[in-house]
């Protein structure tokens, strides 16, 4: 697919690329911003939910980069781990976190293709979690 340039870009388009570049505090504009530019729409709806995701919350942003860089590796998505490693390294995310990362997504993933392939039931002392129910009210769990 064609990118589309910061030159050859129309207003709406231009718009999203200098918010872009100023929040960002960066002076060029990635290929994943080229690319989906192409249609307007996404561009901005896609711009708007990084920031209010991404922004300062309950988690820091080195986690919340951490959990993109795992969710990424999980669908496989190279374009995705290899920015979000580079935004995880600018937060403060160390060697030593990133291979502790990578350590629990590989044994999620294993666990979970077990789950999936057994087709194990959730046992009746963790339903409460899918209801958000305090960890000190659930029979069994420390």
């Amino acid at each position: 697919m064609r990118l589309i340039e910061y030159e050859n870009v129309n207003p709406e388009v231009r718009a999203a690329y200098d918010d872009f570049l100023a929040v960002r505090k960066t002076d060029w504009i990635n290929n994943f911003w080229k690319a989906i530019a192409h249609h307007p729409p996404i561009l901005r709806r896609t711009w708007e939910r990084i920031k209010e995701v991404m922004a300062p919350g309950a988690l820091d942003l080195v986690t919340k980069q951490m959990i993109y860089v795992a969710v990424s590796a999980t669908n496989h998505c190279a374009y995705g781990v290899a920015t979000h490693i580079a935004a995880g390294r600018v937060a403060g995310m160390t060697d030593e976190m990133f291979g502790e990362l990578m350590a629990v997504v590989g044994l999620a993933n294993e666990a979970n293709r077990l789950v999936s392939g057994y087709q194990i039931e959730i046992d009746k002392q963790f339903e409460g979690f899918l209801r958000a129910v305090p960890l000190r009210d659930l029979v069994g769990v420390s």
